[in-house]
């Protein structure tokens, strides 16, 4: 059995086949999801599981080269937006939110969360560990 705190058994396989520059979108419940882009979707009921959770769990299985966020997250929900900054991720840059979803179209996989607050959702993008 596993030792580190990532269970989901398609969230880690993902993970593990993860490239240089590949992109795993975190979203709240709303985020569309992309035609052909899979979907993991882990919500169960509203706010669970929350979108923090979900991208600190991420986070203990992917290297993150630098992270991109919807530029309205700070003005429509300052709370998350402040959250996000917690986390200190690298090297974090700003789309809008319907540059965002384009770039989601690109990504290798969405995951969908319970979050069901606005403009919660995240682009990661992986680095390398060496």
């Amino acid at each position: 059995m596993k030792k580190s705190p990532l269970l989901n058994i398609a969230l880690s396989q993902l993970i593990a086949s993860l490239g240089h520059g590949d992109m795993l979108v975190i979203g709240d419940a709303g985020l569309p999801s992309q035609p052909g882009v899979p979907l993991i979707d882990l919500a169960l009921t509203r706010g669970i599981p929350g979108f923090i959770d979900t991208v600190n769990t991420v986070l203990t299985e992917m290297q993150v080269e630098y992270h991109l966020l919807a530029s309205e997250l700070p003005q429509h929900n300052p709370a998350m937006a402040a959250q996000v900054a917690a986390l200190a991720l690298p090297d974090a840059r700003q789309v809008t939110h319907e540059e965002f979803k384009q770039l989601s179209k690109g990504a290798r996989a969405i995951v969908r969360t319970g979050e069901c607050s606005p403009y919660a959702n995240i682009i990661l993008v992986a680095g390398v560990v060496f």
